[in-house]
Protein backbone atom coordinates (compact mmCIF):
# COMPACT_ATOMS: atom_id res chain seq x y z
CA UNK A 1 0.00 0.00 0.00
CA UNK A 2 1.48 3.35 -1.02
CA UNK A 3 2.34 5.74 1.74
CA UNK A 4 0.09 8.80 1.64
CA UNK A 5 1.32 12.11 3.11
CA UNK A 6 -0.16 12.82 6.51
CA UNK A 7 -2.61 15.72 6.58
CA UNK A 8 -4.72 17.19 9.32
CA UNK A 9 -7.92 16.41 7.38
CA UNK A 10 -6.89 12.75 7.11
CA UNK A 11 -6.21 12.51 10.84
CA UNK A 12 -9.60 14.04 11.69
CA UNK A 13 -11.39 11.74 9.22
CA UNK A 14 -9.78 8.60 10.67
CA UNK A 15 -10.67 9.68 14.19
CA UNK A 16 -14.30 10.30 13.14
CA UNK A 17 -14.48 6.77 11.70
CA UNK A 18 -13.13 5.20 14.88
CA UNK A 19 -15.37 7.25 17.16
CA UNK A 20 -18.44 6.11 15.19
CA UNK A 21 -17.44 2.45 15.55
CA UNK A 22 -16.76 2.86 19.25
CA UNK A 23 -20.18 4.37 19.90
CA UNK A 24 -21.94 1.76 17.78
CA UNK A 25 -20.46 -1.24 19.59
CA UNK A 26 -20.06 0.24 23.07
CA UNK A 27 -23.10 -1.71 24.32
CA UNK A 28 -21.66 -5.02 23.03
CA UNK A 29 -17.98 -4.55 23.83
CA UNK A 30 -16.43 -6.60 26.62
CA UNK A 31 -13.99 -3.84 27.50
CA UNK A 32 -12.82 -0.47 26.17
CA UNK A 33 -10.20 -2.12 23.96
CA UNK A 34 -12.63 -4.40 22.13
CA UNK A 35 -13.09 -2.05 19.14
CA UNK A 36 -10.49 -1.47 16.43
CA UNK A 37 -8.15 1.48 16.81
CA UNK A 38 -6.99 1.59 13.18
CA UNK A 39 -9.29 2.49 10.24
CA UNK A 40 -7.24 0.18 7.98
CA UNK A 41 -8.70 -2.84 9.80
CA UNK A 42 -12.17 -1.73 8.73
CA UNK A 43 -11.01 -1.35 5.13
CA UNK A 44 -9.66 -4.93 5.19
CA UNK A 45 -13.06 -6.25 6.28
CA UNK A 46 -14.83 -4.34 3.51
CA UNK A 47 -12.33 -5.61 0.95
CA UNK A 48 -12.91 -9.19 2.07
CA UNK A 49 -16.70 -8.85 1.91
CA UNK A 50 -16.47 -7.38 -1.59
CA UNK A 51 -14.28 -10.29 -2.69
CA UNK A 52 -16.77 -12.82 -1.28
CA UNK A 53 -19.61 -11.09 -3.15
CA UNK A 54 -17.74 -11.36 -6.46
CA UNK A 55 -16.72 -14.97 -5.88
CA UNK A 56 -20.31 -16.17 -5.63
CA UNK A 57 -20.83 -19.90 -5.05
CA UNK A 58 -17.12 -20.58 -5.56
CA UNK A 59 -16.41 -18.95 -2.21
CA UNK A 60 -12.79 -18.16 -1.26
CA UNK A 61 -9.77 -19.98 0.07
CA UNK A 62 -7.23 -18.48 2.44
CA UNK A 63 -4.86 -17.77 -0.46
CA UNK A 64 -7.61 -16.02 -2.44
CA UNK A 65 -8.54 -13.86 0.56
CA UNK A 66 -4.89 -12.90 0.98
CA UNK A 67 -4.65 -12.03 -2.71
CA UNK A 68 -7.73 -9.81 -2.47
CA UNK A 69 -6.10 -7.97 0.45
CA UNK A 70 -2.60 -7.91 -1.04
CA UNK A 71 -2.43 -4.11 -0.66
CA UNK A 72 -2.40 -4.47 3.14
CA UNK A 73 0.44 -5.73 5.35
CA UNK A 74 0.41 -9.45 6.17
CA UNK A 75 0.24 -8.95 9.94
CA UNK A 76 -2.82 -6.74 9.71
CA UNK A 77 -4.54 -9.18 7.34
CA UNK A 78 -3.86 -12.20 9.58
CA UNK A 79 -5.06 -10.36 12.67
CA UNK A 80 -8.24 -9.16 10.97
CA UNK A 81 -9.00 -12.61 9.51
CA UNK A 82 -8.51 -14.23 12.91
CA UNK A 83 -10.96 -11.79 14.54
CA UNK A 84 -13.55 -12.17 11.75
CA UNK A 85 -13.38 -15.96 12.06
CA UNK A 86 -13.67 -15.86 15.82
CA UNK A 87 -16.78 -13.65 15.71
CA UNK A 88 -18.45 -15.66 12.93
CA UNK A 89 -18.25 -13.00 10.22
CA UNK A 90 -16.27 -15.50 8.07
CA UNK A 91 -17.05 -19.20 8.41
CA UNK A 92 -16.27 -22.52 6.74
CA UNK A 93 -18.60 -23.41 3.93
CA UNK A 94 -19.32 -26.78 5.52
CA UNK A 95 -18.42 -27.68 9.12
CA UNK A 96 -16.16 -30.62 8.40
CA UNK A 97 -12.46 -31.38 8.91
CA UNK A 98 -9.88 -29.99 6.49
CA UNK A 99 -12.32 -27.39 5.14
CA UNK A 100 -10.46 -25.03 2.78
CA UNK A 101 -13.19 -22.71 1.55
CA UNK A 102 -14.90 -19.97 3.49
CA UNK A 103 -18.05 -17.89 3.18
CA UNK A 104 -19.01 -14.43 4.56
CA UNK A 105 -21.87 -13.83 6.97
CA UNK A 106 -24.79 -11.86 5.56
CA UNK A 107 -25.40 -10.32 8.99
CA UNK A 108 -21.89 -8.87 9.16
CA UNK A 109 -22.16 -7.37 5.68
CA UNK A 110 -25.49 -5.74 6.46
CA UNK A 111 -24.14 -4.50 9.77
CA UNK A 112 -21.18 -2.88 8.05
CA UNK A 113 -23.52 -1.22 5.55
CA UNK A 114 -25.62 0.05 8.43
CA UNK A 115 -22.56 1.51 10.14
CA UNK A 116 -21.47 3.22 6.93
CA UNK A 117 -24.87 4.91 6.73
CA UNK A 118 -24.51 5.96 10.34
CA UNK A 119 -21.16 7.56 9.48
CA UNK A 120 -22.56 9.35 6.44
CA UNK A 121 -25.53 11.10 8.06
CA UNK A 122 -25.24 10.45 11.78
CA UNK A 123 -28.28 8.17 11.89
CA UNK A 124 -30.69 10.43 9.99
CA UNK A 125 -31.58 7.80 7.39
CA UNK A 126 -32.09 5.17 10.09
CA UNK A 127 -34.41 7.52 11.97
CA UNK A 128 -36.45 8.04 8.80
CA UNK A 129 -36.69 4.27 8.33
CA UNK A 130 -37.68 3.78 11.95
CA UNK A 131 -40.43 6.41 11.72
CA UNK A 132 -41.71 4.88 8.48
CA UNK A 133 -41.92 1.42 10.09
CA UNK A 134 -43.64 2.83 13.17
CA UNK A 135 -46.17 4.61 10.92
CA UNK A 136 -47.03 1.28 9.33
CA UNK A 137 -47.23 -0.47 12.69
CA UNK A 138 -49.59 2.00 14.37
CA UNK A 139 -51.81 2.11 11.27
CA UNK A 140 -52.10 -1.69 11.22
CA UNK A 141 -55.49 -2.77 12.65
CA UNK A 142 -53.79 -5.69 14.38
CA UNK A 143 -51.55 -3.43 16.48
CA UNK A 144 -52.48 -3.48 20.13
CA UNK A 145 -52.47 -0.65 22.63
CA UNK A 146 -49.47 -2.12 24.44
CA UNK A 147 -47.44 -2.24 21.23
CA UNK A 148 -48.34 1.37 20.47
CA UNK A 149 -47.38 2.39 24.00
CA UNK A 150 -44.00 0.67 23.67
CA UNK A 151 -43.37 2.41 20.32
CA UNK A 152 -44.15 5.82 21.83
CA UNK A 153 -41.89 5.13 24.83
CA UNK A 154 -38.98 4.03 22.63
CA UNK A 155 -39.31 7.05 20.32
CA UNK A 156 -39.57 9.44 23.26
CA UNK A 157 -36.39 7.99 24.75
CA UNK A 158 -34.56 8.25 21.41
CA UNK A 159 -35.60 11.87 20.80
CA UNK A 160 -34.76 12.89 24.35
CA UNK A 161 -31.27 11.39 24.17
CA UNK A 162 -30.79 12.94 20.74
CA UNK A 163 -31.82 16.36 22.08
CA UNK A 164 -29.42 16.06 25.01
CA UNK A 165 -26.58 15.22 22.64
CA UNK A 166 -27.37 18.22 20.45
CA UNK A 167 -27.49 20.48 23.52
CA UNK A 168 -24.05 19.22 24.49
CA UNK A 169 -22.78 19.93 20.98
CA UNK A 170 -24.19 23.45 21.13
CA UNK A 171 -22.25 24.27 24.29
CA UNK A 172 -19.15 22.16 23.50
CA UNK A 173 -16.24 22.63 21.15
CA UNK A 174 -16.80 23.65 17.57
CA UNK A 175 -14.69 20.69 16.36
CA UNK A 176 -17.11 18.18 17.86
CA UNK A 177 -20.08 20.11 16.49
CA UNK A 178 -18.64 20.00 12.97
CA UNK A 179 -17.87 16.29 13.33
CA UNK A 180 -21.50 15.61 14.26
CA UNK A 181 -22.92 18.07 11.69
CA UNK A 182 -24.78 15.33 9.72
CA UNK A 183 -27.08 14.90 12.71
CA UNK A 184 -28.52 18.33 11.92
CA UNK A 185 -29.57 17.58 8.34
CA UNK A 186 -33.29 17.08 7.77
CA UNK A 187 -34.30 17.68 11.37
CA UNK A 188 -37.51 19.46 10.39
CA UNK A 189 -38.66 16.49 8.30
CA UNK A 190 -37.92 14.07 11.13
CA UNK A 191 -39.82 16.22 13.64
CA UNK A 192 -42.77 16.51 11.23
CA UNK A 193 -42.99 12.75 10.73
CA UNK A 194 -42.65 12.13 14.46
CA UNK A 195 -45.49 14.56 15.18
CA UNK A 196 -47.65 12.77 12.63
CA UNK A 197 -46.92 9.45 14.31
CA UNK A 198 -47.77 11.00 17.68
CA UNK A 199 -51.10 12.20 16.30
CA UNK A 200 -51.94 8.73 14.95
CA UNK A 201 -51.24 7.04 18.30
CA UNK A 202 -53.23 9.60 20.25
CA UNK A 203 -56.19 9.33 17.86
CA UNK A 204 -56.40 5.53 17.95
CA UNK A 205 -55.58 5.09 21.63
CA UNK A 206 -56.73 8.14 23.65
CA UNK A 207 -55.86 6.33 26.87
CA UNK A 208 -52.16 6.75 25.95
CA UNK A 209 -52.34 10.52 26.43
CA UNK A 210 -49.66 10.55 29.15
CA UNK A 211 -47.21 8.59 27.02
CA UNK A 212 -48.00 10.81 24.03
CA UNK A 213 -47.35 13.91 26.15
CA UNK A 214 -43.83 12.64 26.90
CA UNK A 215 -43.30 11.90 23.20
CA UNK A 216 -44.49 15.36 22.15
CA UNK A 217 -42.22 17.06 24.72
CA UNK A 218 -39.20 15.07 23.56
CA UNK A 219 -39.93 15.98 19.90
CA UNK A 220 -40.13 19.69 20.74
CA UNK A 221 -36.91 19.46 22.78
CA UNK A 222 -35.19 17.81 19.82
CA UNK A 223 -36.42 20.52 17.42
CA UNK A 224 -35.24 23.36 19.68
CA UNK A 225 -31.84 21.78 20.28
CA UNK A 226 -31.30 21.11 16.57
CA UNK A 227 -32.11 24.73 15.67
CA UNK A 228 -29.66 26.09 18.25
CA UNK A 229 -26.92 23.71 17.12
CA UNK A 230 -27.52 24.57 13.45
CA UNK A 231 -27.35 28.28 14.27
CA UNK A 232 -24.00 27.90 16.00
CA UNK A 233 -22.72 25.74 13.17
CA UNK A 234 -23.69 28.39 10.61
CA UNK A 235 -22.03 31.12 12.68
CA UNK A 236 -18.79 29.14 12.91
CA UNK A 237 -18.68 28.74 9.13
CA UNK A 238 -18.41 32.53 8.70
CA UNK A 239 -19.69 34.49 5.75
CA UNK A 240 -18.54 31.80 3.29
CA UNK A 241 -20.83 29.18 4.92
CA UNK A 242 -18.13 26.64 4.02
CA UNK A 243 -18.16 23.86 6.61
CA UNK A 244 -15.14 22.16 4.99
CA UNK A 245 -12.85 24.87 6.32
CA UNK A 246 -11.27 23.94 9.63
CA UNK A 247 -12.30 26.18 12.53
CA UNK A 248 -9.81 28.33 14.38
CA UNK A 249 -10.00 26.13 17.49
CA UNK A 250 -8.76 23.10 15.53
CA UNK A 251 -5.68 24.91 14.24
CA UNK A 252 -4.94 26.35 17.68
CA UNK A 253 -5.19 22.97 19.39
CA UNK A 254 -3.11 21.24 16.73
CA UNK A 255 -0.40 23.89 16.78
CA UNK A 256 -0.11 23.63 20.58
CA UNK A 257 -0.01 19.84 20.81
CA UNK A 258 1.68 18.64 17.60
CA UNK A 259 5.38 17.88 17.34
CA UNK A 260 7.67 19.84 15.05
CA UNK A 261 7.87 17.04 12.50
CA UNK A 262 4.10 16.50 12.35
CA UNK A 263 3.42 20.23 12.20
CA UNK A 264 5.89 20.60 9.33
CA UNK A 265 4.34 17.65 7.45
CA UNK A 266 0.80 18.95 7.76
CA UNK A 267 1.66 22.52 6.84
CA UNK A 268 3.87 21.52 3.92
CA UNK A 269 2.77 23.47 0.87
CA UNK A 270 1.25 26.39 2.79
CA UNK A 271 2.69 29.85 2.15
CA UNK A 272 2.89 32.28 5.05
CA UNK A 273 3.68 36.01 4.90
CA UNK A 274 3.08 36.10 1.15
CA UNK A 275 3.98 39.39 -0.56
CA UNK A 276 1.20 41.90 -0.96
CA UNK A 277 -0.38 41.91 -4.43
CA UNK A 278 0.51 44.71 -6.83
CA UNK A 279 -2.35 46.95 -7.89
CA UNK A 280 -2.18 49.24 -10.87
CA UNK A 281 -2.64 52.87 -9.68
CA UNK A 282 -5.05 53.50 -12.56
CA UNK A 283 -7.19 50.54 -11.46
CA UNK A 284 -7.21 51.82 -7.87
CA UNK A 285 -8.30 55.30 -9.02
CA UNK A 286 -10.99 53.82 -11.23
CA UNK A 287 -12.28 51.66 -8.36
CA UNK A 288 -12.48 54.72 -6.09
CA UNK A 289 -14.40 56.68 -8.73
CA UNK A 290 -16.83 53.81 -9.34
CA UNK A 291 -17.41 53.08 -5.66
CA UNK A 292 -20.95 53.87 -4.53
CA UNK A 293 -21.34 57.04 -2.52
CA UNK A 294 -23.30 56.65 0.69
CA UNK A 295 -26.40 58.81 0.87
CA UNK A 296 -26.60 61.27 3.76
CA UNK A 297 -28.44 59.88 6.74
CA UNK A 298 -30.64 62.97 7.10
CA UNK A 299 -30.83 65.02 3.87
CA UNK A 300 -31.55 68.70 4.24
CA UNK A 301 -35.24 69.42 3.63
CA UNK A 302 -36.07 71.72 0.70
CA UNK A 303 -36.57 75.38 1.57
CA UNK A 304 -39.42 77.48 0.27
CA UNK A 305 -38.63 80.41 -2.05
CA UNK A 306 -41.53 82.45 -0.63
CA UNK A 307 -40.86 85.11 2.01
CA UNK A 308 -41.51 83.91 5.56
CA UNK A 309 -42.03 86.85 7.91
CA UNK A 310 -41.70 85.85 11.54
CA UNK A 311 -39.96 86.64 14.82
CA UNK A 312 -36.58 86.57 13.11
CA UNK A 313 -37.46 89.74 11.19
CA UNK A 314 -37.77 91.70 14.42
CA UNK A 315 -34.58 90.28 15.94
CA UNK A 316 -31.59 92.61 16.05
CA UNK A 317 -28.74 90.62 14.50
CA UNK A 318 -26.08 93.31 14.75
CA UNK A 319 -22.78 92.26 16.43
CA UNK A 320 -23.21 94.62 19.37
CA UNK A 321 -26.80 93.63 20.11
CA UNK A 322 -25.86 90.28 21.64
CA UNK A 323 -23.14 91.83 23.80
CA UNK A 324 -25.50 94.53 25.01
CA UNK A 325 -28.14 91.98 25.93
CA UNK A 326 -25.62 89.99 28.00
CA UNK A 327 -24.42 93.19 29.72
CA UNK A 328 -27.95 94.15 30.70
CA UNK A 329 -28.59 90.67 32.05
CA UNK A 330 -25.42 90.72 34.17
CA UNK A 331 -26.24 94.15 35.60
CA UNK A 332 -29.78 93.07 36.44
CA UNK A 333 -28.47 90.04 38.32
CA UNK A 334 -25.78 91.98 40.19
CA UNK A 335 -28.20 94.77 41.12
CA UNK A 336 -25.42 97.27 41.83
CA UNK A 337 -23.27 94.86 43.92
CA UNK A 338 -19.90 93.46 42.84
CA UNK A 339 -20.63 89.80 43.62
CA UNK A 340 -23.76 87.63 43.73
CA UNK A 341 -24.23 83.90 44.43
CA UNK A 342 -25.74 81.84 41.62
CA UNK A 343 -27.92 79.95 44.08
CA UNK A 344 -29.70 83.25 44.81
CA UNK A 345 -30.40 84.15 41.20
CA UNK A 346 -31.50 80.72 39.91
CA UNK A 347 -35.18 80.03 40.41
CA UNK A 348 -36.88 76.66 41.04
CA UNK A 349 -37.77 76.28 37.36
CA UNK A 350 -34.93 74.26 35.86
CA UNK A 351 -35.85 75.15 32.26
CA UNK A 352 -35.42 78.86 33.04
CA UNK A 353 -32.32 78.15 35.14
CA UNK A 354 -30.69 76.40 32.18
CA UNK A 355 -31.12 79.49 30.01
CA UNK A 356 -29.67 81.72 32.75
CA UNK A 357 -26.65 79.43 33.16
CA UNK A 358 -26.12 79.39 29.38
CA UNK A 359 -26.16 83.19 29.26
CA UNK A 360 -23.84 83.46 32.26
CA UNK A 361 -21.40 81.08 30.58
CA UNK A 362 -21.47 83.27 27.46
CA UNK A 363 -20.83 86.34 29.64
CA UNK A 364 -17.82 84.63 31.24
CA UNK A 365 -16.37 83.66 27.87
CA UNK A 366 -16.53 87.16 26.38
CA UNK A 367 -13.38 89.09 27.28
CA UNK A 368 -14.96 92.44 26.35
CA UNK A 369 -17.46 92.12 29.21
CA UNK A 370 -16.25 92.95 32.77
CA UNK A 371 -17.93 89.92 34.41
CA UNK A 372 -16.60 86.51 35.44
CA UNK A 373 -17.94 83.24 36.88
CA UNK A 374 -16.09 81.64 39.80
CA UNK A 375 -16.76 78.14 41.15
CA UNK A 376 -15.83 76.50 44.43
CA UNK A 377 -15.22 72.80 45.17
CA UNK A 378 -18.29 72.50 47.38
CA UNK A 379 -21.46 70.75 46.22
CA UNK A 380 -24.84 70.91 47.97
CA UNK A 381 -27.43 68.17 47.42
CA UNK A 382 -31.16 68.59 48.07
CA UNK A 383 -33.39 65.81 46.66
CA UNK A 384 -36.48 67.94 47.07
CA UNK A 385 -35.29 70.68 44.72
CA UNK A 386 -34.73 70.85 40.99
CA UNK A 387 -31.93 70.67 40.20
CA UNK A 388 -31.15 68.37 43.12
CA UNK A 389 -27.50 69.47 43.33
CA UNK A 390 -25.88 72.89 43.21
CA UNK A 391 -22.28 74.06 43.03
CA UNK A 392 -21.11 77.09 44.92
CA UNK A 393 -20.72 79.58 42.09
CA UNK A 394 -20.66 83.40 41.94
CA UNK A 395 -21.02 86.08 39.30
CA UNK A 396 -18.45 88.80 39.90
CA UNK A 397 -17.70 92.19 38.42
CA UNK A 398 -14.12 91.97 37.18
CA UNK A 399 -13.44 95.68 37.05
Amino acid sequence: MSEQPLTLDAVLTDEAVLSTYRRMFAALARDSGAVVDDPVLVDIAETLFAAFAEAGEEWLTHEQMRFACRAYPGEQFDNRLRVLKGLGAIREVFPKPNQLRYRASFTSVVGLMFIRRMMDDGGQSEMHRLLALEDLNVADPRTTSEEARQSAVNLARAFRLWALELITLTTGTIEELREQAPKLWGTEEIARRAQGLHGTILTRWPELDRVCTDLRASIYAYSDASRRAAGRLADSAGTTRNLTLLPTETWRTFSQTASKERLAAVLDGFVFDAPAPWHDPAAVARAVDEAPRPAPAQPTPPRSTLPDPGPSDSLDTSPGAAVERLREMAESLLGGSTRVALADVLGPDWVTARRVLADLTSIDLRPELPYRLTWSDELSVDPGREPAWLSRGHLERAR
